[in-house]
């Protein structure tokens, strides 16, 4: 079985043009994952997703844990036949799943014991649990799994946080044995610490991965923060090994990211705004549901080659989401994952035409003009 691989094509500054190749394709990084919390990408088929540009999803271990039961999901084929996609999945651990539920959780050095926010059913998640549910639903690339670390949080609690993940690390890797084809990803915490991310970074080495993610941020602490951690962290992980900054974001943090030398992302920001009637476009968010575009017979965003944008206007898409019908939140939603991997397509190619810079001035003086502007 060909085994996972990872390539660095090309350089700008510190962002990189790369491809990881797995068994069921490959991986243009830096690459946006749309996610797939219960084995869907929300008012998408699986091939509307694909047709937008992403090589790869995200699935939940959490989620899918309760519901279907990643036991059912094997017996049925595993995850990818179950959602019909056949290219890369990858599945988070549940640890920031299992971290949001506060009052309903029981934290130890064995794992985490909570109660199901569907059932109320008692349920326990380890390193070992994870890493076998995670096989049984056949997942590409697997999530170590750790202790999201809140923000704020003092400097003591956070290293006992941290340390705690990455004895679950290594009980992950231990778990997760010689897979052929298969990944696991490290996740490196420590809060808003540098001493406490390089002590992270260094254990996680020393475990070994195939991948290594920065985690603990986007939790809270703001763009500011979290780029300011960015602007050490990633340097401190392996060169020759993918970097997945976790639940991140919005255009701009993507680009700052990537700016810092991120790889992989993952967040539910482009579908849960669809949802809500708000669309990324190039000249910065749009509110379809503001009465300014009542009668406004433009398309969405000009260029995009999205149905939303190619066949419609802006004056039908406010009515449907003011009607609240399904259709407004399938379009919109289609537009925005068509948007996100637009802009993961341009910005891989201005790394490798060695014009980042140049690329990055120009979208964001886009979306600082605005869309009121130009009407």
């Amino acid at each position: 079985m060909k085994r996972f691989s990872f390539c660095r094509m090309a350089q700008d500054g510190r962002a990189r043009l790369g491809v990881i190749s797995t068994p069921r394709g490959e991986i243009r990084t830096p690459a946006f994952m749309p996610v797939g919390t219960a084995a869907t990408v929300k008012a998408m088929r699986p091939e509307e997703v694909r047709s937008t540009g992403a090589d790869i999803l995200l699935g939940n271990t959490y989620h899918l844990m309760l519901r279907p039961g990643a036991e059912r999901v094997a017996r049925l084929g595993g995850l990818h036949r179950f959602m019909g996609w056949d290219r890369p999945i990858l599945t988070d651990s549940g640890g920031f799943q299992v971290m949001s539920l506060a009052g309903l959780r029981r934290l130890t050095e064995e794992g985490v014991t909570f109660k199901s926010h569907i059932d109320g059913s008692r349920q326990m998640l380890s390193p070992e649990r994870s890493m076998e549910i995670q096989r049984l639903l056949g997942s590409d690339i697997v999530m170590a799994f750790d202790e999201c670390t809140p923000f704020p949080e003092d400097e003591a609690t956070a290293e006992a946080s941290m340390r705690l993940s990455m004895r679950w690390a290594q009980r992950s890797r231990d778990a997760f044995g010689d897979r052929p084809g298969y990944a696991l990803f490290g996740i490196q915490q420590g809060s808003v610490f540098p001493e406490q991310r390089a002590e992270s970074a260094e254990a996680l080495r020393g475990i070994g991965f195939d991948g290594y993610a920065v985690g603990g941020l986007a939790v809270g602490e703001g763009q500011e923060a979290m780029f300011g951690v960015l602007d050490y962290a990633p340097g401190q992980l392996p060169e020759d090994k993918p970097r997945y900054l976790m639940g991140v974001g919005k255009p701009d943090d993507i680009l700052g990211a990537v700016e810092r030398g991120i790889d992989m992302f993952d967040c539910v920001l482009p579908t849960r705004s669809g949802r809500t009637g708000q669309a990324f476009t190039h000249r910065g968010a749009v509110n379809l549901k503001n009465a300014r575009h009542a009668d406004d017979p433009r398309p969405l965003d000009e260029g995009c080659t999205c149905p939303a944008c190619r066949c419609y206007s802006r004056a039908y898409l406010h009515h449907l989401v003011r009607s609240g019908e399904i259709l407004g939140l399938m379009l919109l939603t289609h537009h925005n994952l068509q948007y996100y991997q637009d802009l993961m397509t341009g910005i891989r190619r201005s790394i490798g035409e060695g014009r980042l810079g140049a690329f990055a001035e120009a979208t964001r003086a886009g979306w600082a003009g605005g869309d009121i502007d130009r009407l």
